[in-house]
């Protein structure tokens, strides 16, 4: 009896339901530079920080700008913790930066967020490899 009413409450509230990504990949998006942002990081955080929020409305406002245009969000770490332990940084910290792109107007569905870790980013040698990238990719074809 519990289903059918929880079925129910789904369908009346749409806002519950997540927006599916529109299909595009991101392969090939870390070798681009136009249209890229870099979002700064502490040691170890996962959190935005005030010093992310010029390069988060400068990508928001070009992506709002260039509806047709998707967006990936390369999330980064430092392998210093293991390689597990940086995936999952790298993920959440993408995901923070695609909630805030969304949350600055940018469709959910055009944003696809990713993590790159050491050897699959290339930035294991560089001082900023704990940062976010968010490409707005090229129009497509």
């Amino acid at each position: 009896m519990r289903a059918p009413a929880l079925l129910l409450l789904v369908l009346l509230l749409p806002g519950l339901a997540v927006a599916q990504p529109r299909p595009f990949s991101c392969v090939g998006a870390g070798e681009l530079e136009d249209d890229v942002f870099a979002i700064p990081f502490a040691r170890a955080a996962d959190r935005l920080s005030e010093a992310a929020r010029s390069s988060l409305d400068a990508a928001a406002a070009l992506a709002k700008q260039a509806p047709e245009r998707n967006i990936c969000v390369l999330g980064h770490a430092d392998r210093g913790q293991g390689a597990e332990t940086s995936t999952r940084l790298a993920a959440r910290r993408a995901r923070a930066v695609a909630e805030a792109l969304s949350e600055r107007g940018v469709e959910r569905d055009r944003i696809r967020a990713e993590a790159r870790v050491g050897a699959f980013s290339g930035r294991g040698q560089e001082p900023d490899a704990r940062a976010v990238t968010i490409v707005v990719m090229p129009p497509p074809p």
